[in-house]
């Protein structure tokens, strides 16, 4: 029997580059707000404009700030009106992820969350690549009702992981998609695919350019990087589809 496609998934911050990962053929997107902190909550301004632009699948991470994935009483209420709100917005999924002070998956608040997203899908995402004990985490990641996990094996990128997320793909055994992501392009995808075994991927692809703005104040940082407020970083719909090329060899 023949492997099923894989399941190309992209990593947006904008509707442009939204628009740029459909158009390149990609099968579904994460949106996202402030990736340069690891993503956090985008807007609901954002989220609606996207999925008036786009048809592919939409997914909308929940994480509340950047930081670690141990969250406090307020912060979760936080969460389950974003998830609310990801709902009525007309997302097709959340992503998410919750770790107590030991490091263990907090299985209990993400089965809440995963309850309350219905009928959304659920992603588990990389919350879990900082857990004490990954196979311990899968188990516990399985029980919360998500359907999917994203991780890098624990390692930086899946390609240092990837001997991990092999183990969990098996550990897997169907139950739940394990979806590899973190440093992922065309020139590793067909390798990480044929080590692995995963059949979904998740990449951002992103091309920096140089701001729009003639006039500039080079004395003044609106953040803690400087130099950010006159470049954009960007989905070329040009390297989606080259992933995608990638991901149709590798079948």
């Amino acid at each position: 029997m023949a492997n099923p496609p894989i399941v190309v998934e992209i990593c947006v911050d904008s509707v442009e580059s939204a628009v740029a990962a459909e158009q390149g053929g990609a099968h579904r997107v994460e949106l996202c707000s402030s990736l340069i902190e690891g993503g956090i909550t985008p807007s609901s301004g954002l989220i609606a404009q996207v999925r008036n632009r786009i048809s592919i699948s939409l997914h909308v991470l929940v994480r509340p700030r950047g930081g670690d994935f141990c969250y406090g009483d307020d912060e979760l209420l936080v969460m389950r009106q974003d998830v609310l709100t990801a709902k009525d917005l007309g997302a097709d999924g959340v992503v998410l992820g919750i770790l107590s002070e030991d490091g263990s998956v907090n299985g209990e608040q993400a089965r809440r969350l995963a309850e309350l997203a219905k009928p959304m899908h659920v992603t588990f995402h990389r919350a879990i690549d900082m857990s004490k004990d990954m196979s311990q985490s899968l188990e516990d990641v399985i029980a919360t009702g998500a359907e999917r996990v994203l991780t890098s094996g624990g390692e930086e990128t899946a390609v240092a992981g990837a001997e991990m997320i092999r183990k969990l793909v098996r550990q897997a055994g169907g139950r739940i998609a394990v979806m590899a992501g973190s440093g992922i392009n065309r020139t590793n995808l067909c390798e990480l695919i044929a080590k692995t075994g995963v059949r979904e991927v998740h990449a951002s692809l992103r091309t920096t350019l140089p701001s729009r703005m003639r006039h500039r104040n080079e004395r003044v940082s609106m953040g803690a990087i400087a130099g950010l407020e006159y470049e954009r970083r960007v989905v070329m719909k040009e390297r989606v589809a080259q992933l995608l090329e990638a991901a149709r060899d590798s079948v």
